[in-house]
């Protein structure tokens, strides 16, 4: 599919990727270090409405309800399955207009580049 991408491993580095890049996509865990997913995910529909998918092992209902309330366009339980994770990506960017693209080249179109 072509789709890069980039990991943190704290609340805090994701909330500093998503402010200083283009991301097409975020896949957020909820239980994350120094900052936990929701935060995270509250703190970037701030200054951002890129969509993002709640990945988490909390199955509960009020944990699936806070992320949703929280700005999450999805919210997928562990275990899962890796096909039905790509389906609800693809779901999502056609949804939102989003390509399967980098955030460069969809910036550089914008401007009127071409790659």
């Amino acid at each position: 599919m072509g789709w890069k991408w980039t990991a943190t491993y704290d609340g805090e580095e994701a909330l500093k990727l998503a402010r200083e890049n283009h991301y097409d996509m975020i896949l957020l865990d909820v239980m994350l270090p120094k900052h936990d997913g929701f935060e995270v995910c509250q703190q970037i529909r701030e200054f951002s409405d890129v969509p993002i998918i709640m990945l988490t092992a909390r199955d509960d209902d009020m944990n699936k309800i806070l992320g949703l309330e929280y700005g999450a366009d999805d919210y997928i339980t562990k275990p899962f399955n890796i096909l039905e994770v790509k389906a609800r990506i693809k779901a999502i960017m056609r949804r939102t207009g989003r390509r399967e693209q980098t955030g460069k080249a969809q910036a550089d179109r914008q401007r009127g580049y071409e790659n």
